[in-house]
């Protein structure tokens, strides 16, 4: 009971530090749309890459990658941490320079404005915004679940898990409604920071505790001989890229991503953070990617519907430490679940309430609708995700779940990414070229997730036909089409509009 006491104070202290950041940002957000989603377009360096890093930070990070890598080997790391990291930083240059670029001369907040308006379509804007919506809830519920098993692995099941997931949920509708993204922000860069830390400490502590990193190798080769040799069982070379290519493509459409794109100090700060993002990704993933990998060599036996971590650290180290960390993954998530929720209710508000409903809505109108849209969506995934992970006293479905939910918002939203790369930097694409683009890979998509059609195609995702299939809509379409007189390509061609400081 001392030691449940402890590690429910250790999480509870960290999570009121947070508020208390989120607090202090409060003062300092005003009421303007570009503070409140943008933080006025101000960050430096540090605290770009550390919200970006932080924000990506998820469940699926902490709990579905290393229990993929407990079931099926440490190959997770290629496709995450190098494969991956690499890709998304290649990327973050091709659109995210672009899109600053634009961002800035013309005063965008989302993706969906930006898009809309050099179309001239209220059509496309809303699609846009209602794609990216349908997508964030359920990585959202990912993170109400993930901070539920996370409860439950930490005091063996003394706290259930529907409340794990009502304290997380309580917590960043708390810190997103009062402080916007500065808020937001400055709460990534200590959750970002803190992760690192623990999770390598976490590694060091296995380690010794287990022996010495030669005992733990030689242990692993006896007990899991397939997770020493490269490849074979899930990682096949097919499943592997695809793996790689529609989360690295996915994520720079998330959301609480591509509206990072806007917020640079400049595009010296913008440079930096992308060159510097492969190194951080591998900084996170390498340790926590083993820490699953080891205890499958340990011979740590997880509990049906349970996440590895919790239950190595438990037979590892002292119980505050297990608390630390446990306190770092549900940072990590609350730092992806506040992010969304920003970022989703800006799509809410500026694509869909102000063009829809209310084109003449006042800023201070428009941010309490933001506000209000927060805590909605916040309880309506924390509903779900009662639902989905076994009911309210449950929290079954484990690393197969938070797996699933991931990828499939990641396959989801890598279908917007080739046409919003077409629209950047091909002035012939037409608004009928991109709708049909996005409506028809969605189309597909949709029809796989929730259909009964096959899962690849001669050994390919068919996540990738997808976006194959948006490629070739928009640009075919866009070819046989006219630009209407209200689209503007010069939008995103204007060299001196564009041009950087």
């Amino acid at each position: 009971m001392a030691d449940l006491g402890l590690s429910l104070g250790i999480v509870g202290a960290y999570l009121v530090l947070a508020l208390g950041i989120g607090l202090l940002a409060y003062r300092l957000t005003s009421n303007e749309a570009e503070d409140y989603y943008l933080a006025s377009r101000s960050m430096g360096t540090v605290v770009l890459l550390f919200t970006t890093f932080a924000t990506l930070l998820s469940a699926f990070t902490f709990f579905g990658g290393p229990n993929l890598a407990y079931g099926a080997g440490p190959e997770w790391i290629l496709v995450m941490g190098l494969m991956d990291g690499i890709l998304f930083a290649i990327l973050w240059y091709v659109v995210g320079y672009k899109q600053w670029l634009v961002g800035r001369a013309f005063g965008y907040v989302t993706l969906g404005e930006m898009l809309g308006d050099r179309f001239g379509s209220t059509t496309l804007r809303a699609l846009v915004a209602g794609v990216s919506l349908f997508w964030l809830f359920p990585y959202v519920m990912l993170q109400q679940v993930g901070g539920g098993q996370a409860l439950v692995g930490l005091t063996d099941g003394a706290v259930p898990y529907w409340a794990g997931a009502a304290l997380i949920t309580v917590f960043m509708i708390l810190y997103v409604v009062v402080a916007g993204l500065r808020g937001v922000a400055w709460t990534d860069t200590l959750q970002g920071v803190f992760m690192l830390g623990v999770v390598w400490v976490a590694a060091a502590w296995v380690v010794t505790g287990a022996g010495g990193l030669s005992a733990v190798g030689a242990q692993l080769a006896t007990e899991k001989p397939d997770f020493v040799a490269l490849g074979g069982g899930l990682y096949s070379v097919q499943w592997m890229i695809a793996s790689a290519v529609t989360i690295a493509f996915g994520v720079t459409m998330f959301p609480q991503i591509n509206q990072r794109f806007f917020v640079a100090r400049d595009d010296r700060v913008l440079k930096r953070s992308f060159a510097l993002w492969p190194v951080l990704v591998l900084l996170l993933f390498v340790p926590a990617f083993l820490l699953g990998s080891w205890a499958a060599g340990l011979g740590v036996a997880v509990p049906e519907g349970g996440n590895v971590i919790p239950a190595l650290l438990n037979e590892y180290t002292p119980a505050w430490f297990a608390a630390l960390v446990i306190a770092g993954a549900m940072a990590a998530m609350m730092s992806s679940s506040d992010s969304m929720l920003l970022s989703g209710s800006s799509y809410l508000t500026r694509d869909l309430y102000r063009p829809l409903l209310n084109p003449d809505a006042s800023e201070t109108k428009e941010g309490w609708v933001a506000r209000l849209g927060v805590v909605a969506f916040a309880v309506l995934s924390f509903v779900a995700s009662l639902f989905v992970a076994g009911g309210a006293g449950g929290g079954g479905g484990g690393f197969d779940l938070l797996v699933s939910i991931g990828d499939t918002a990641f396959g989801g939203y890598a279908q917007l990414a080739l046409p919003v790369m077409v629209a950047l930097y091909w002035a012939r694409t037409t608004r009928l070229g991109m709708i049909a683009g996005i409506l028809g890979s969605q189309a597909f998509y949709l029809a796989h997730v929730f259909g009964s059609l096959p899962a690849t195609y001669l050994g390919w995702d068919y996540a990738l036909y997808g976006m194959a299939l948006s490629l070739v809509l928009t640009v075919g379409v866009s070819l046989v089409t006219t630009a209407a007189p209200e689209e503007n390509a010069a939008r995103f061609t204007d060299s001196d509009a564009l041009q950087a400081d």
